[in-house]
């Protein structure tokens, strides 16, 4: 079964059920996913994040960054994904740093394997950089 009430803050019912319609191994990555970008904002104080559907995937989003969203996909079962502002240089810097860790579809997206554990460090230090775009995107390299 799966929770009403999940991380720090209460999910819209609209977002609840998109992660209600994930399949559960799928639901749980992606609500740890949903944790940290939680945890990120208020360890870092980015302020009130907003939770919402966009493209009817979940988006997150605060004022000092560029928005993230996350979905899986009935036509690639294996993979699941976050997305990122394909106009930032958010996929170019992430590529730049972490080639060897992550996969990525373009200058759109981080790929994740369904089948691999959730590479939690490399993964928060893209979430941190997507959080406070805003505040970075001037600094090579996204000041990494």
């Amino acid at each position: 079964m799966k929770e009403d009430f999940i991380g720090a803050a209460m999910m819209e019912q609209k977002v609840k059920d998109k992660f209600d319609s994930y399949p559960d191994d799928i639901n749980a990555l992606l609500i740890e996913i949903r944790s940290m970008i939680l945890q990120l904002a208020s360890t870092h104080v980015l302020g009130d994040v907003t939770e919402s559907l966009k493209w009817g995937e979940p988006s997150y989003s605060v004022k000092s960054g560029s928005p993230i969203r996350m979905d899986w996909k009935d036509k690639t079962p294996e993979n699941y994904y976050l997305f990122f502002n394909c106009n930032t240089k958010l996929i170019a810097t992430f590529r730049e740093l972490y080639a060897n860790e992550l996969e990525f579809q373009g200058n759109r997206a981080i790929v994740l394997k369904r089948s691999s554990p959730l590479p939690k460090h490399v993964l928060s230090q893209c979430l941190r950089l997507g959080l406070t775009y805003q505040q970075i995107k001037h600094l090579p390299l996204l000041g990494q």
